[in-house]
């Protein structure tokens, strides 16, 4: 019989999927494995939960973002745990996964910087292969079930933006209304209605004016910019139509 009374150790990680936009497209980034399981292959930025250090399971994501990725979302969302004996060499594991929003602007500054504080201990050219961006629709062959999570994320971005202010979470801090219309319509991956989508934008009211600020525009038009009212600016407004 079995002895039960010491249970096999579960591995329990936290895995985040950031997604950016970049021309339209949606990417996410992926970090090259150090060591084994599956060194050298790109996966989503994980880690060990901390029971020592973190709070709870986000906590251990925002870590994990800020140490491998150099970065703190404006959005992390927890997406769902994966689980079991088959997805981790190691044995039996449990993700918490997250999903993270963040614009290109932001997410290249951080590489940069991320790059520029790893070329001290290590080449310039394995410090900018370290973390990459894909197209969420062109992925490389990922390990465990990234692959998994990385559609789950997508699909669950996608559904909410049909209802929610989560897309303005990709854009700078200062956008114009027609390009937070070109984030959602990238997001989405079809065409919105500019009046829908302009009406939608009052009913949720997460945004303002800058005070003074344009922006050229179309047909050399100066275009009002805007930005998240603070309040919305780690948070999710939801309405329950679409767009």
């Amino acid at each position: 019989m079995k002895d039960r009374s010491s249970p096999t150790p579960i591995v329990c990680t936290v895995d985040v999927v950031l997604l950016t936009l970049r021309e339209s497209v949606l990417q996410v980034l992926l970090l090259r494995r150090e060591q084994a399981p599956f060194e050298g292959a790109w996966a989503l930025p994980g880690g060990f939960v901390h029971a020592d250090e973190d709070a709870d399971t986000e906590a251990s994501a925002a870590r994990v973002l800020q140490s491998k990725v150099g970065i703190a979302s404006p959005y992390l969302e927890q997406l769902a745990t994966f689980s079991g004996l088959a997805r981790d060499p190691r044995g039996w594991s449990i993700a918490v996964t997250y999903c993270a929003l963040v614009s290109h602007d932001a997410l290249q500054a951080a590489l940069a910087a991320n790059i520029e504080g790893s070329v001290q201990s290590q080449s310039p050219s394995r410090a900018r292969s370290h973390l990459q961006l894909f197209d969420v629709a062109a992925l490389p062959q990922l390990p465990f079930d990234h692959a998994r999570i990385v559609e789950a994320a997508v699909a669950r971005v996608r559904g909410k933006s049909l209802y929610s202010s989560l897309p303005v979470f990709l854009c700078g801090p200062e956008f114009t209304l027609p390009q937070l219309q070109q984030t959602y319509e990238a997001v989405l991956g079809e065409a919105v209605n500019k009046v829908s989508f302009r009406r939608k934008m009052d009913e949720l009211d997460m945004l303002e004016a800058v005070p003074g600020a344009v922006r050229g525009g179309a047909a050399h038009r100066p275009a009002q910019l805007y930005r998240l009212r603070p309040e919305y600016r780690r948070s999710l407004s939801l309405l329950a139509r679409g767009l």
